[in-house]
């Protein structure tokens, strides 16, 4: 018997990042609490909104895409691995991803290149 499951079904997953993520932090590990990804291990920091995040159709599922953010001030001198989406108001670590492990420097910029979450239909 083939399984199935609705798009509303992946998207309410999807649409809980992009309706209550608000920060976008570059980590220089891998946060596994808010208070590591919105402090301990933060180097840079940009607010994001619902209009940040694109959800559609992928080739095995649905997709939310995160639109790039560009020019964020770095805080913290380290190399970032990780970056993270949280929920600041909710105090909520809501995703975390790895990243081209490179040397930041406090008081330059960095840009995180758009990058997609992908949520397969059932096999």
């Amino acid at each position: 018997m083939a399984k199935s499951v609705h798009d509303d079904v992946l998207d309410g997953a999807l649409n809980i990042i992009r309706n209550t993520a608000n920060k976008l932090t570059v980590c220089r590990a891998q946060p596994t609490t808010y208070a590591e990804a919105n402090a301990t291990y933060k180097q840079a920091e940009v607010a994001v909104d619902s209009g940040d995040f694109t959800i559609a159709d992928d080739a095995s599922g649905r997709k939310v895409t995160v639109a790039q953010q560009a020019d964020i001030s770095i805080t913290d001198s380290n190399n970032a691995t990780h970056v993270a989406l949280v929920d600041s108001g909710n105090s909520k670590l809501l995703y975390v991803t790895t990243c081209t492990e490179q040397a930041l420097t406090s008081g330059n910029t960095v840009t995180v290149p758009a990058w997609k979450i992908n949520i397969q239909d059932p096999t």
